[in-house]
């Protein structure tokens, strides 16, 4: 499915990735590795195979899409260091070519040193003309100065998770993830499993893109 925003053609996939080809950039947002390590941890029955799947994921977005920068959005790893973060790392070394990086998120606690050793380069914030990259959305006056003070005009973030609740007939409702581009702010799903979907309600000016089936299917425009 392919998007025009901030005049920018980009391109969405069913797999909660976004691939801007005229700069070979590949996004995503709130992968939190380690999760079901952490919450295998702490008692919950998770399957390890949850780990394997978001490291297949990774593995075909990049080389269906060959990018030369590979950025999240915040919250990488879910928590302290565990071996999925190792298995993370050979992954970097197998594309060499591409230049991993992260806008931190509240969940990037890792020391520097760990991100230096993976290679991974850090920012608290990113400007690609026109794009600002934060991990939390901006409150609408911050979105405003800092727009206007980067001399930027859109701000894409993560952190929210967002989904969008569908209605059908019997009042039945399924609230699905979804890709959201309101007027000067986007939003991208959250990449990793058993992260939780927080309910966006978009007004008729926005766009929205819900993944199902894997496939993503524009709602709203």
């Amino acid at each position: 499915m392919e998007t025009i925003i901030a005049g920018e053609r980009l391109q969405l996939f069913p797999q909660k990735a976004v691939f801007w080809p005229s700069k070979k950039i590949l996004f995503v947002a709130d992968l939190h590795l380690g999760k079901v390590n952490h919450f295998r941890r702490a008692g919950i029955p998770v399957p390890t195979r949850a780990n394997d799947r978001n490291m297949e994921l990774i593995l075909d977005l990049v080389n269906a899409t060959r990018p030369e920068r590979f950025i999240c959005l915040g919250d990488l790893f879910h928590s302290h260091y565990n071996p999925e973060w190792e298995t993370f790392g050979e992954l970097i070394k197998h594309f060499r070519s591409t230049s991993f990086e992260l806008v931190m998120g509240n969940h990037d606690i890792m020391s520097d040193q760990q991100y230096r050793r993976k290679g991974i380069v850090v920012h608290d914030q990113l400007c690609i003309a026109p794009f600002l990259l934060t991990h939390h959305p901006l409150e609408p006056e911050t979105l405003e100065s800092q727009i206007q003070k980067q001399q930027m005009q859109y701000s894409l973030a993560g952190h929210l998770h967002p989904g969008v609740t569908m209605r059908g007939a019997g009042r039945q409702s399924i609230t699905l993830p979804c890709f959201y581009f309101g007027q000067q702010a986007g939003l991208l799903p959250a990449f990793g499993a058993f992260t939780g979907l927080a309910r966006i309600k978009p007004v008729k000016e926005d766009k929205v893109y819900v993944i199902a089936d894997e496939k993503v299917i524009a709602i709203g425009s």
